[in-house]
């Protein structure tokens, strides 16, 4: 209830579902203009306006900004308005506190995330009259699950911020910092490191060191939890991504051209999924730890 009462998820909320239908509306433009007939119901999550981005750019966006919302003062705000004492004073278990903070957020973001995503495909039913299939019915709810994953990744780890910070202010800061990290900077930080081992400044290099390059810098970028997401994310949405790494004249030789299966494009994904809930539960964890080895006491 703290949660929902608060005036700032209730922005961001708002911010949110204007955002997604308005992702909507540019999709069902797009696909009006286009003519698309292939998975039209994932396409609704997928496909761009004329100036708008799809549902799925919106959430990866602003995603992230939702687990730090619901996390960032998650501790710090109860030391600043002593109640953490009060609690911490009452005969119920300290780890109740934190596992509190992080599960209450943890079911506000994937009744967010699942009534939205069910919500745009109703909305995007009634508009076009085409049924989904159990196929992209599934591809959808997958899609949802990575979504809530990804997004508390990001609780948890403004909530160890919210631990180890001594303020909600600095504890915002860093959350946001690393946030900005892994969206703009990463593949810049992973290009500059991939050329520094792998060097491409003549035709020799490019042609010798092109596959080292190209597999050291996509495994950097994968260490970041938005790229991670993104690409999972985009091959369960779209069918016609048959390979997330490499892709050689060998192993094109003697392809069939189609679509993947829900459960092919799960296998290419599940290390991806794997990791993103890995990262999850290891930001809880060092919340935990630290918050569990805090002196509480009144000043």
């Amino acid at each position: 209830m703290d949660n929902i009462r608060s005036r700032r998820f209730l922005v961001i909320l708002v911010l949110i579902v204007v955002t997604s239908y308005a992702s909507l509306y540019g999709a069902l433009t797009g696909l009006a203009s286009s003519g698309e007939t292939d998975y039209l119901f994932l396409a609704l999550y997928t496909t761009s306006g004329s100036s708008i981005p799809s549902f799925m750019s919106f959430i990866a966006l602003l995603g992230p900004f939702v687990g730090i919302i619901l996390g960032f003062d998650g501790i710090t705000g109860e030391k600043s308005e002593r109640t953490l004492y009060r609690i911490a004073a009452q005969p119920i278990y300290r780890d109740s506190i934190i596992n509190g903070k992080f599960l209450a957020g943890t079911a506000l973001i994937f009744l967010m995330v699942f009534t939205m995503g069910i919500s745009i495909g109703a909305v995007g039913l009634l508009a076009t009259g085409i049924p989904p299939s159990l196929e992209e019915l599934g591809r959808v709810l997958v899609y949802l699950l990575f979504t809530s994953i990804y997004i508390c990744f990001w609780l948890g780890l403004s909530l160890w911020f919210s631990v180890v910070c001594k303020n909600a202010a600095a504890s915002a800061m860093a959350a946001i910092g690393v946030w900005i990290v892994c969206a703009l900077f990463m593949g810049l930080i992973a290009g500059i490191i991939a050329n520094l081992i792998y060097p491409m400044n003549n035709d020799y290099q490019a042609l010798m060191n092109s596959m080292g390059n190209y597999t050291l810098e996509l495994g950097i970028n994968r260490i970041s939890p938005y790229y991670l997401y993104s690409e999972a994310a985009s091959t369960i949405m779209n069918p016609s991504v048959r390979a997330v790494n490499v892709i050689t004249v060998e192993s094109l030789s003697g392809a069939i051209s189609g679509y993947l299966s829900l459960g092919q494009s799960l296998l290419l994904v599940w290390p991806h999924l794997a990791g993103l809930a890995a990262l999850m539960l290891a930001t809880f964890a060092g919340s935990y730890i630290c918050f569990m080895r805090q002196e509480i006491r009144s000043k």
